[in-house]
């Protein structure tokens, strides 16, 4: 969802820097907007440490002299935190915790400030799960929750400033991180009988939703909870 996103605003005319723990994954798609005329480059960082999220704000400020947008889309799911609650590590909890909610929260840190300066706007990327409950994953359950309830407070705080700030939460997307999980039989079978488009989203559908939300066509939205889900949440 982070590289569809990057390629959609690129392609816009907007000039990206692309945040990821792995150096060469943020290269590689900062390579591939200036292969096809666009502004990028690559900002490598953890978001659960904060030194490296604080870095990585400012080298976006300085490559191009501010900030006027910041899209969290960093997280992860842990194999010891998909238990039944009882069942899960502390340790695992808070793993999961720490890149999906601390990220999140010091990224709105570091780049509210200067988003202020340019009035601009944050989109926040949290799940279906803020919103119901899906039957798994202590930890992630808890850290979209807690995306979307941050989502409100920073629209709510920085509002009176000019930032805007929404949160979509996608339902099922066919990403590397759900490689494969959607072909099974099963998945097939639950998607069928829950969602109503009868099938998962692609990032460039959630990527679409992020850069409206960003841009000035959105201007009197903030503080949303936004679902891109195929209507499952509704089902």
């Amino acid at each position: 969802m982070g590289r569809a996103t990057a390629l959609l605003l690129a392609r816009d005319g907007v000039a990206v820097t692309v945040v990821d723990r792995a150096a060469d994954g943020a290269e590689e798609v900062a390579r591939e907007i200036t292969s096809a005329n666009g502004t990028a480059h690559a900002a490598p960082a953890d978001v659960g440490k904060e030194d490296e999220i604080a870095a990585a704000v400012a080298s976006a400020v300085d490559a191009y002299g501010g900030l006027d947008g910041v899209v969290t889309c960093a997280g992860i799911f842990h194999g010891g935190d998909l238990k039944l609650l009882g069942e899960v590590d502390l340790d695992d909890f808070l793993f999961v915790l720490r890149v999906n909610l601390a990220g999140t929260f010091l990224a709105i840190k570091h780049a509210v400030p200067h988003l202020v300066e340019r009035r601009g706007a944050i989109v926040t990327i949290a799940s279906t799960a803020a919103l119901k409950g899906h039957g798994f994953g202590s930890g992630y359950t808890a850290s979209k929750g807690g995306v979307a309830a941050l989502t409100r407070l920073a629209a709510v705080q920085y509002g009176p400033q000019g930032v805007r700030v929404n949160c979509i939460c996608p339902g099922g997307v066919d990403t590397p991180m759900t490689a494969g999980t959607w072909n099974r039989p099963e998945a097939q079978e639950h998607i069928r009988r829950n969602v109503p488009l009868q099938r998962v989203a692609q990032p460039e559908e959630i990527a679409s939703v992020a850069a409206f939300l960003l841009s000035d066509a959105a201007s009197d939205v903030t503080g949303q909870t936004i679902a891109v889900d195929g209507g499952a949440t509704i089902a």
